[in-house]
């Protein structure tokens, strides 16, 4: 059945919103999942860039999620009849720092629903709009781009790839086990079986193994601009290109302007394609 897109378009405006007081203990957690030796942050300190997405995370109840693991759709979100569910990217602007001990609050806006046809059947995009609140206003302005697609066709030829540039400046390999996937997803409290379930990811979604995590992937370029760079991020803009799976080793890389202002990221497979490309801007010392 075509997709619906007149009634799905009816979800743009809603909004939902949640509040909380930002804890240390999510990041110490995000932290040894990256594998840092950061210090146990105290009441007054800055999240690193990434934290966000430790908070406010929807809790459903066990009867309320659907046969992948993600909820039941018609919510908050509009209820799109596809079967894949990925994150597509995002752009995020960090106004003022988020503290341990804050008492905030994120209000969430469907922006926009969008419909078009690929290579392998029909898209339709979600962007959602977040935006934290706490003590001094407005901390973090966030856009996410969600794409559903429809079932892989195994008889489809596969996409041409996109090669990724063969120098950076930063660079770091990161083994996607599913131990790490698990933790991650644990960390975001989600459920979704892809990333945990390998007869499912295989079997069922036809992926080659389990697949890494697009905010996962995200947050490991911001880690690499927080361990080589050490300015503040005042930007980050990213955009999934390929999956990447816990079959092999994939890198983090980063190229910074010749006035370390900003920095252009990617990640690649150990075949030499791109996986997400990302630009970072950052500000202060």
């Amino acid at each position: 059945m075509p997709v619906d897109i007149d009634h799905l378009r009816q979800w743009i405006g809603r909004t939902e919103e949640a509040a909380e007081i930002i804890a240390p203990e999510p990041v110490a957690s995000l932290s040894a999942t990256l594998d840092r030796d950061d210090p146990q942050l105290q009441v007054g300190d800055e999240i690193p860039p990434a934290g966000h997405w430790l908070y406010f995370l929807p809790r459903h109840r066990q009867s309320e999620l659907g046969p992948d693991g993600h909820a039941e759709r018609g919510g908050f979100l509009p209820p799109v009849d596809l079967p894949r569910r990925m994150w597509a990217g995002g752009r995020i602007n960090f106004l003022t720092p988020l503290r341990v001990g804050d008492e905030a609050r994120r209000v969430s806006t469907i922006a926009d629903v969008s419909h078009k046809e690929g290579r392998s059947g029909e898209l339709v995009f979600v962007l959602v709009r977040h935006e934290i609140i706490g003590p001094g206003g407005p901390a973090i302005v966030e856009e996410h781009d969600i794409v559903y697609r429809a079932a892989a066709d195994p008889d489809a030829p596969p996409r041409p790839a996109r090669r990724a540039p063969a120098e950076a400046v930063w660079r770091r390999t990161i083994e996607p086990d599913p131990v790490l996937l698990f933790r991650y997803s644990a960390l975001i409290f989600n459920a979704h079986r892809i990333h945990y379930d390998h007869r499912f990811t295989t079997e069922e979604e036809g992926y080659p193994g389990l697949i890494v995590h697009g905010p996962l992937i995200a947050t490991l370029l911001m880690d690499l601009c927080r361990r080589e760079s050490g300015r503040r991020m005042s930007k980050f803009d990213y955009r999934a290109v390929s999956p990447l799976f816990d079959t092999a080793p994939f890198t983090v890389h980063g190229q910074p302007s010749d006035n370390d202002d900003s920095a252009q990221l990617w990640a690649a497979g150990t075949d030499g394609n791109l996986a997400m490309t990302a630009e970072a801007e950052f500000t202060g010392p």
